[in-house]
């Protein structure tokens, strides 16, 4: 049979398209064909000399399927030629901006971390120099206590109430009645899978903070007093605002002039099977009147 019939696969594999038959191959000189053939015979039907392929010659390669079909334009390709991906797709400017981006949050959560350390730390010799620099970074949002791990963890109930006095058009001033900002909150809270740090935490927070920086006479002690202060009145003015507390007391325009804070503390009633018994008569702590600066009452403190 022919070396390039097209039923053979000798010369070509699968996949490769078939070519019509060679002419016979001519020996060299002297060498014999094969027996009975003489050298150079080109006898149709005979058999066919062979000769060893050139250094010249052409064998066809193996041929495998087609590769997928991708969208037009060229894709810069990475070390090892495939597509770049990620961060590293990106051009040069946008990949210094990542940097960036990811250094300034690095930043940002060591300088954190470093300060939440030094305030629950011992005190030592940074806390004593710059004592006053890491309390300002921690307090009030992100004080630190030990209360969950306390032998006898809290077991009240405390909510936060607030009442105003707002002058109207005609410069009369009504005062509100009371304003359970603490029941919002839980009802904000109730059946969301995700409530906000500041409904969970804010108003718990900074009573707490007062309480911490106060005697039992509501008086400030130390220096953090008159920022607990602050920072609980601007709360309590700025919810009075979302609750449109001035346009239900006056009908209209109006401004605040003046907040009072108390705190409502009822006991939790222990499960059936103690024996203990407490008090579940709520207890009230009043504030005195705060006067508001104009800034505050006009919303330009947020």
């Amino acid at each position: 049979m022919d070396a390039y019939d097209e039923g053979s696969n000798a010369r070509h594999g699968p996949g490769t398209p078939s070519r019509p038959a060679s002419p016979a191959v001519r020996g060299a000189p002297g060498e014999s064909a094969g027996p009975g053939v003489p050298s150079g015979s080109t006898e149709p039907g005979g058999p066919l000399a062979h000769s060893e392929p050139s250094a010249h010659s052409e064998r066809p390669g193996p041929v495998g399927p087609p590769g997928p079909v991708g969208p037009p334009g060229p894709v810069e390709p990475g070390p090892s030629g495939e597509p770049r991906t990620g961060i590293a797709a990106l051009s040069l400017r946008y990949q210094i901006g990542v940097a960036l981006a990811l250094a300034v949050v690095a930043i940002g959560v060591c300088v954190h971390l470093g300060m939440t350390f030094l305030h629950v730390a011992p005190a030592n010799t940074v806390t004593r120099a710059h004592g006053e620099a890491v309390d300002d970074w921690i307090y009030p949002e992100f004080e630190q206590n030990w209360k969950l791990f306390a032998p006898n963890p809290l077991q009240q109930n405390i909510s936060i109430q607030v009442r105003a006095g707002i002058r109207g058009p005609d410069g009369m001033t009504l005062t509100t009645g009371w304003y359970d900002l603490s029941a919002e909150d839980g009802e904000a809270i109730d059946g969301n899978l995700l409530p906000s740090h500041t409904q969970q935490n804010e108003l718990r927070r900074a009573w707490d903070f007062f309480v911490a920086t106060h005697d039992g006479e509501n008086r400030p002690v130390g220096l953090r007093g008159s920022l607990s202060e602050a920072y609980l009145r601007r709360i309590m003015v700025l919810r009075l605002d979302r609750d449109a507390a001035v346009r239900a007391t006056t009908g209209g325009a109006g401004v605040i002039e003046r907040v009072q804070v108390r705190s409502r503390t009822s006991n939790v009633p222990p499960p059936e099977w103690s024996r203990e018994k407490v008090s579940t008569t709520p207890s009230y702590r009043e504030l005195p009147w705060w006067k508001v600066p104009q800034d505050e009452a006009q919303g330009g403190v947020r």
